[in-house]
């Protein structure tokens, strides 16, 4: 709406990344008993979560030497 007629000079603009504020932030909330035992409750989720997909997946993972050797591989006759 209105526009500044001064110019602005050169020297402000490149001491703008270096300015600090007076003002502090306000300080931080702790959190409640309750927030850390959930905090605490899904990370223990998600680890146990991926312990049995690995516990579960080991099985499919593994060679099984045994039937391996049993297994003949069969030609198939193209005629």
């Amino acid at each position: 709406m209105f526009r500044r007629r001064e110019p602005v000079p050169f020297a402000f603009l490149s001491e703008a990344d270096r300015f600090r504020s007076n003002v502090a932030p306000p300080p931080r909330r702790r959190p409640s008993a309750g927030e850390l035992a959930g905090r605490w409750l899904m990370g223990l989720t998600i680890v146990a979560a991926l312990v049995g997909a690995l516990l579960i997946g080991m099985p499919a993972l593994s060679l099984d030497h045994a039937t391996t050797k049993t297994q003949q591989p069969v030609a198939s006759d193209g005629r």
